[in-house]
């Protein structure tokens, strides 16, 4: 493969038209992975869905980003990284059509989990091709400030775009919209600077199968474990099927010459800890998001415009606070920012837990989203900025790959492992004032089917002058103890994340150190290893 555009020149600096192109890309990316969210409650109005149905549209998205990350990452490495940030924004915009013009739930998986290969196309890619740019540390942290900020913007476009089109209209106009936006960002593509980093990268076609069968066995198995039981077959297969291939991939990196992932890096402290803390934090954050996307919508029947408001204050502050993040992602220790982010996330989870099912005010909600959103901030940049800053330059497609397949693993199990224990909890609390209530039996048994077809959410959803309807202020207060739990659950990851920020992760301000055979290696112009 050639490419007639020249390597980064150490000093020169990172060209604009990338940072914009990779920005641009990275926010219609989280875009599409967050505005199912702002949709869940008119997805189960009109498509009738339950709630693992409404699980798994999140999670149809997310999957693909958690599996096939460091797939494009050498994708990245071997063919060019603009190849993919253009490739990535069209099958985005090619699945969001297809998911606008679903008539039911199983077409708009498929529509979204192409939104879901696209957007895994464009993290690694995004990061790397800025990341290779930059030169100083300051650089590094404005790029990063500014990527991260723009990740946080799908965010906030996501609940404002969902709210005012579908109060308006309808939800398939927001996805027509992001779909247009893919096509915009597909054409920005365009000017973005090219880079690559073939030397000592192949395809690893073992590798990739290996991580690929065992992720999306081992999320399969947590996704279907609360709906299917987690003794059923299905399950307990996942489960194993993951721990078989998870393990091959260890042994097949160990032994290849040009490895998927040089699982050395992992010898380093803070790559490995900010591993680790990408999976458990970003668990943390965007559980927060799956439950109060649940409580607004489906439970309280909020509208998507007021919805959109409380995703707002999550992901605002990552965007008014970029040029004071660039300058502490600079000049701050990365243990002190991560500690701070995570406890600001747990602080507001205690909170939201502490919140009355019944209370429907947006005021109520403003000091513990902000306080999220403020701690996801903090936390996302210093992940991001302490995965690449620890390795060379020419391993940058690499890390930047690895950071953005652990953060969106975090991702994809969040809204699985918090939907499952909030909905089994809710399960089991209105199984048991139901049986205990004054209800009269025929609509204690009428209720009783109703829950065991759909769920607490789906008693919930009843008129309240149906048979049934009678069971609707029990099914609610079930709901609401089993998403509080949710919150605490997360809130306890985030506490988790901040104590081994805090206690175990060392080191001073990042340092960003670029050589010449760094440069070299980010030239476009060498062949492929091959397979």
């Amino acid at each position: 493969m050639t490419d007639t555009t020249s390597p980064p020149v150490a000093g020169r600096g990172l060209p604009v038209a990338t940072l914009i192109a990779g920005c641009l890309a990275v926010c219609l990316a989280q875009t599409g992975l967050a505005i199912p969210a702002t949709l869940n409650g008119l997805f189960q109005t009109d498509l009738e869905t339950t709630g693992s149905q409404l699980t798994w549209i999140s999670d149809a998205t997310l999957l693909p980003v958690a599996v096939l990350g460091l797939t494009f990452g050498v994708f990245g490495d071997l063919f060019g990284r603009k190849r993919l940030l253009i490739g990535g924004a069209l099958l985005m915009a090619a699945g969001e059509a297809a998911s606008a013009a679903a008539n039911s739930v199983h077409f708009l998986w498929a529509g979204q989990a192409l939104v879901g290969v696209g957007a895994a196309a464009i993290f690694p890619s995004s990061l790397a091709m800025i990341a290779v740019g930059t030169r100083t540390n300051r650089q590094r942290a404005t790029a990063i400030a500014a990527w991260s900020a723009s990740l946080a913007g799908g965010g906030f476009v996501a609940p404002l775009l969902g709210g005012i089109t579908a109060n308006y209209g309808s939800w398939r106009w927001a996805l027509i919209i992001v779909a247009l936006i893919g096509l915009v960002s597909a054409a920005v593509g365009f000017i973005a600077h090219d880079s690559s980093a073939p030397l000592g990268r192949s395809l690893d076609v073992k590798g990739q199968l290996a991580i690929a069968i065992g992720l999306f066995a081992l999320l399969y198995a947590v996704i279907q474990g609360p709906s299917d039981g987690w003794d059923s077959a299905g399950v307990v297969l996942g489960f194993v099927v993951a721990a078989v291939f998870l393990t091959l991939f260890i042994v097949v990196e160990m032994r290849s010459r040009a490895p998927l992932l040089q699982l050395h890096l992992f010898k380093h402290r803070a790559f490995a800890l900010s591993s680790v803390v990408a999976v458990v934090g970003m668990f943390s954050f965007i559980g927060t998001c799956y439950a109060l996307s649940i409580r607004l919508g489906p439970i309280q029947h909020q509208s998507p415009l007021r919805t959109s408001v409380a995703f707002l204050l999550t992901n605002g502050p990552t965007m008014v606070l970029a040029p004071i993040t660039a300058v502490l992602l600079a000049r701050v220790a990365a243990r002190w920012l991560l500690s701070s982010g995570f406890l600001l996330i747990a602080v507001g989870d205690v909170l939201l837990a502490r919140l009355s099912i019944t209370d429907r005010a947006l005021p109520s909600l403003i000091v513990p989203l902000i306080l999220v959103g403020m701690g996801f901030t903090l936390a996302v940049s210093s992940i991001t900025a302490t995965a690449v800053n620890t390795v060379p330059v020419r391993l940058a497609g690499m890390a930047s790959a690895t950071t953005s397949q652990l953060r969106d693993l975090g991702f994809t199990l969040g809204p699985a492992v918090i939907g499952a224990i909030a909905l089994s909890r809710a399960a089991s609390e209105f199984g048991n004032s139901l049986a205990t209530s004054q209800l009269p039996e025929g609509v204690k048994a009428a209720a009783g089917q109703v829950a065991a077809a759909g769920g607490p959410l789906a008693v919930n959803s009843l008129p309240p002058q149906s048979p049934p309807g009678g069971a609707v202020p029990l099914a609610l207060d079930a709901l609401g103890h089993g998403y509080s739990v949710g919150f605490v659950v997360c809130a306890c990851a985030a506490l988790v994340s901040c104590l081994l920020a805090g206690l175990v992760l060392r080191g001073g301000r990042p340092k960003v150190n670029v050589t010449e055979s760094d440069v070299e290696d980010t030239d476009t112009s060498p062949e492929p290893a091959a397979a």
